[in-house]
């Protein structure tokens, strides 16, 4: 085998679409623009949902409700993913994130009660659930709230 004899799988590439190249080319005159206008100069430049001068959906549309913009999001981590650690080590973000348990070390970390614990862990979180603190004080862990 050569390098010249590599060629990508059927399906994955896809040929381009060559605009502006003679009638024959299905895509030749115009270039895919139509006749004239705005979409048809060069350098259109149009913001996503401009709609021409017409007032746009965004604006048409009633608005309800409120979106609190300092509402916090955590990452869940269920208690029987926890298990996965070993006896009386220390759980912390970084460690979560090492596991795959999470995406993000910034993002607030809470545990839930799902499943069971079976060893005793020291946890280090910035919440959990009343259920979840139970069960980890019960196997014998202990937990540390940490304010971010």
């Amino acid at each position: 085998m050569r390098l010249n004899d590599l060629y990508p799988l059927k399906g994955v590439s896809k040929k381009i679409k060559r605009r502006g190249r003679g009638k024959a080319s299905g895509h030749g005159k115009t270039s895919c623009r139509g006749h004239k206008g705005q979409k048809a100069r060069s350098g259109k430049k149009l913001r996503p949902g401009f709609e021409g001068g017409q007032m746009p959906l965004a604006r048409r549309l009633p608005k309800r409700g409120f979106r609190n913009p300092f509402k916090l999001k955590f990452q869940i981590v269920n208690i029987e993913k926890l298990n996965k650690f070993k006896k009386d080590s220390t759980v912390t973000a970084e460690m979560l994130k090492e596991q795959g348990l999470i995406k993000n070390i910034k993002t607030p970390v809470k545990i839930l009660s799902n499943g069971r614990m079976t060893k005793p862990l020291n946890i280090g979180v910035q919440a959990i659930s009343k259920q979840a603190s139970e069960k980890i004080t019960k196997a014998g862990g202990k937990i540390e709230l940490i304010k971010k």
